[in-house]
């Protein structure tokens, strides 16, 4: 924690003490610099750790594993030389550490096994870990795992298999144990846009409903009320280890510690004060969590449903009955709070995520209760377990179908960050200080932000979407139907922006190379779309098509690429012209290519530069194609330097206008007879959007 950032907050605790009582100010003040002392203390116990002495250098060292080793996304999409890596968290005499190695020697891992591993010592971006280890030689197993943690591997494997396939059988592992690893990136997308990603985050809910059962099976075993509670502590401390400690774990463990000592005292339980301490215990464990967005969630929620929740039921019971009052309200009152933050991490609110909770509330319990007994009994009886998930399969095919459903509806775009945190902070203020006539206020000014905010609102025949550190270019074919080159890194983004445009049907999908910043939002851009065509890796120059208006004819490849071929400098780059435009789209082609063209292109009206604007450019290619625009598809603050300083000079020196997706946003291009119109969505008054 920075000091002014220290400063900061404790200016804050001062002024909000001022308001109450001298032991209100103390306990305030004292909170905060207890945070603060322990977030020192333990980023100064990074900071001076001996691995930090070898930093770019290889190192042996001995480590105990912390996490269950998880597959990382490779850079390289569907060739040999792109090896799938796992990571997973590891502790030494040093410090904590970050482990990058081949599966085949991690993946049976468990928690609490020591290992001796040799690897190169990286620094580290996560706060969390004193380094990054990358590991090249075999690791060497110190121990074996202990009876303890390879009987929660099993019943966690076992819920695994008996759960089945599709995305039922991938939804009751998350939903009973947090075990996400069987989903799709399609259906956590769904789940995410849904509003329904809390459900395969073990949270207050799962815990809540695995202590009533336990509590309610102890009455058969145990007559004296403190021995019930005493084994239902027990098994909530077995289910914490079962589905690893987090954030949101770590917190609903808390509240019901916390809850079962009340009831164990014959104290009446205060909700509040239980909430406070939860909070308390877990950053005093942990102080990263207190920044940890999930954790902020988590006692977000927790608190709308105290605080918020029982006004929402009086206040709907005044139209509706009891018991359906009850089911919107806890939906209603934890999107109440969380929003702020939903906004500032995703940039959206999906106004049908009440509704699908509400639809989906009625098979959380049964899917938990009947899963957590499958997952017990799984390796003792792997038969009575398939034969419990059979029971709750449609249960869990309801979910996923609601899932689906409102992933598909229009949700609230705001621009992410703090301006959207500080946009839903001023709506709240204004509907809490004016009630009906703030109401008013905010429909109108929504009402006119989402018009004057319409984008591209325009003809247009070639958009570059917003994807990231990716590339994903779209030229419209009108009617719904577009051709689409590259579908950037995530297919959340490219489906929205396909979403955006209103394309229905990909004519021709082109994706130029493996990299996954091009061709992992693969499953996003056929989300609900027909793809008639696709070239991907095979074809080479010479190859050409005309779809529409339009001409493409491509110029690289010379041959069709091999697995042992460069990615990049094997990119489909292709010309593409029509009565009113040309247009050059390069791939990553780099300079010992781009020489190679010289002669073959000639001036263009848009280019869209090779590599994400690297440095990498043939100065005399540039010359040659004198873009009236050259488009450049990168990151914010993006870690590779994209665009270089060398390359945007190159391009002014052409005169060419230079348009970037990390600071204009989305690119929208309108051409006539070669005169080329530009909308970006960054400018001016586009802050919201509604689709």
């Amino acid at each position: 924690m920075s000091p002014w950032l220290i400063s900061l907050l404790a200016l804050i605790g001062v002024a909000i003490s001022m308001i109450g009582s001298r032991k209100t100010m103390l306990v305030i003040l004292a909170a905060i610099l207890l945070g603060a002392s322990l977030m020192s203390l333990r980023q100064y116990s990074l900071a001076r750790s001996e691995l930090k002495e070898h930093f770019d250098t290889e190192w042996t060292l001995i480590a105990e594993v912390r996490s269950d080793p998880v597959e990382i996304a490779s850079k390289v999409v569907g060739f040999r030389f792109a090896p799938v890596r796992y990571t997973f968290r590891a502790s030494t005499s040093s410090g904590p550490i970050r482990i990058i190695a081949p599966p085949e020697q991690v993946r049976s891992l468990l928690p609490g096994q020591r290992i001796q591993i040799t690897g190169q010592i990286l620094s580290s971006r996560e706060s969390r870990v004193a380094a990054l280890v990358i590991v090249k030689d075999e690791i060497t197993v110190m121990t074996q795992p202990s009876r303890w943690a390879s009987s929660l591997a099993a019943i966690r494997n076992g819920l695994r298999q008996a759960s089945g396939d599709g995305d039922a059988g991938a939804l009751i592992p998350g939903m009973v144990i947090g075990d996400t690893s069987k989903q799709s990136a399609d259906f956590k997308n769904d789940m995410r846009r849904a509003g329904l990603t809390h459900l395969v985050a073990v949270s207050g809910a799962n815990f809540a409903i695995v202590s009533a059962f336990v509590l309610w099976l102890m009455q058969f075993i145990f007559k004296r009320v403190p021995a019930r509670l005493f084994a239902t502590a027990v098994a909530l401390a077995a289910f914490i280890a079962l589905v690893r400690p987090s954030p949101s774990v770590l917190r609903a463990a808390a509240m019901a510690a916390v809850a079962l000592l009340a009831m164990r005292t014959h104290r009446r339980s205060d909700s509040l004060p239980a909430l406070g301490f939860a909070i308390a215990a877990v950053i005093f464990i942990d102080p990263w969590q207190a920044r940890d967005p999930g954790f902020a969630l988590s006692v977000l929620a927790t608190l709308g449903l105290l605080l918020i929740a029982p006004r929402v039921i009086t206040y709907l019971s005044q139209w509706l009955p009891a018991k359906i009052a009850s089911l919107f309200a806890p939906p209603i009152a934890a999107l109440a709070l969380c929003l702020p933050i939903v906004v500032a991490l995703s940039g959206y609110i999906s106004p049908f995520s009440i509704i699908a909770n509400i639809f989906a509330a009625p098979f959380v319990a049964p899917i938990t209760v009947m899963g957590f007994l499958a997952a017990l009994i799984s390796p003792l009886s792997p038969q009575l377990a398939h034969f419990l998930i059979v029971l709750i399969r449609p249960f869990a095919s309801a979910v996923t179908s609601i899932a689906r459903w409102c992933a598909q509806a229009p949700v609230l775009t705001l621009t992410e960050g703090a301006i959207g945190a500080v946009a839903i902070l001023i709506a709240f203020a204004i509907v809490i200080t004016l009630r009906k006539k703030g109401l008013l206020i905010l429909a109108l000014v929504l009402t006119i932000s989402l018009w004057g905010a319409r984008f591209p609102a325009m003809s247009w025949q070639v958009f570059i979407c917003d994807v990231g550190q990716g590339d994903a270019m779209v030229i419209n074919l009108h009617n719904h139907r577009a051709i689409v080159i590259d579908v950037g890194p995530d297919p959340v983004l490219i489906d929205k922006c396909l979403q955006q445009l209103n394309v229905d049907v990909i004519e021709l999908l082109i994706l130029t190379h493996p990299h996954a910043d091009h061709v992992a939002g693969l499953s996003g851009a056929e989300k609900n779309r027909t793809v008639n065509a696709r070239w991907y890796g095979d074809v080479a120059a010479g190859t050409s098509a005309r779809i529409g208006e339009y001409s493409i004819e491509v110029l690289w490849p010379l041959t069709i690429a091999t697995e042992d071929s460069n990615p990049n400098n094997n990119s489909i780059a292709a010309l593409i012209t029509s009565a009113e435009l040309t247009l050059f789209a390069s791939g990553d082609i780099e300079p010992v290519v781009q020489e190679q063209l010289r002669g073959k292109v000639g001036e263009v009206d848009l280019y869209k530069v090779a590599h994400h604007g690297s440095r990498f450019q043939d100065p005399a290619l540039m010359r040659e194609l004198s873009p009236t625009v050259a488009l450049i598809s990168t990151g914010v603050e993006n870690s590779y330097g994209h665009p270089a300083p060398s390359t945007i000079s190159s391009l002014e020196q052409v005169r060419a206008r230079v348009l970037r997706t990390d600071r204009d946003g989305a690119i929208a291009i309108a051409v006539s007879n070669h005169k080329v119109s530009v909308k970006v969505s960054n400018s001016g008054f586009r802050w919201i959007s509604f689709g």
